[in-house]
């Protein structure tokens, strides 16, 4: 009886559908009656929506960290590295800042970073934030630094950082913060 249910239940279906067309269907209309022409537009998706779909890929997120120098503050935006992410981990820090041949100012860290997924060495850009592994050092780049072994960009000075730490003669003391 189920079955005779179900495919009488198909049959009614079909003819109903056989009998309308889509002249048939009533569309949806503006105030003036004239038909609006398009179903209501999909909505995009914001930076809170989940989504299912496994080929949408992640927004990026941005570690910030600050760096005060005297009465100077500097932002830089950290990679998503596990060398980033073991320098956020050490932080607040003060580091004592040496400079060296007016590119860069470098100071020991409190502990080594990791070095997963890092290439052997670096040619770092002016702006760059670096790591220079066998000193353990922090690194400001100000100027141009060619390729070296050891040296892992862990990120970029923001804006006009790199002018003003060029502009910073000799020694210096940065405190450097998450955030």
């Amino acid at each position: 009886m189920r079955q005779v249910l179900m495919h009488g239940t198909a049959l009614v279906m079909a003819v109903t559908a056989g009998a309308c067309s889509a002249d048939d269907v009533e569309q949806p209309t503006d105030r003036s009656g004239s038909p609006t022409g398009q179903a209501s537009p999909a909505r995009t998706p914001t930076a809170g929506d989940q989504s299912d779909d496994p080929l949408q890929t992640p927004p990026e997120t941005s570690m910030q960290i600050t760096i005060t120098i005297g009465d100077q503050r500097f932002t830089a935006t950290l990679d998503d590295t596990p060398a980033a992410d073991d320098l956020l981990a050490q932080l607040p820090v003060t580091i004592d800042m040496v400079d060296h041949g007016g590119v860069e100012k470098t100071g020991p860290l409190p502990g080594p970073l990791s070095l997963d997924g890092q290439p052997e060495g670096a040619d770092p850009d002016v702006g760059d934030l670096g790591y220079y592994a066998p000193g353990n050092d922090l690194v400001l780049y100000h100027g141009d630094q060619s390729y070296y072994p050891g040296i892992v960009v862990l990120g970029r000075l923001d804006g006009d950082a790199a002018e003003r730490i060029a502009a910073l003669a000799g020694s210096v003391t940065a405190t450097v913060e998450a955030g």
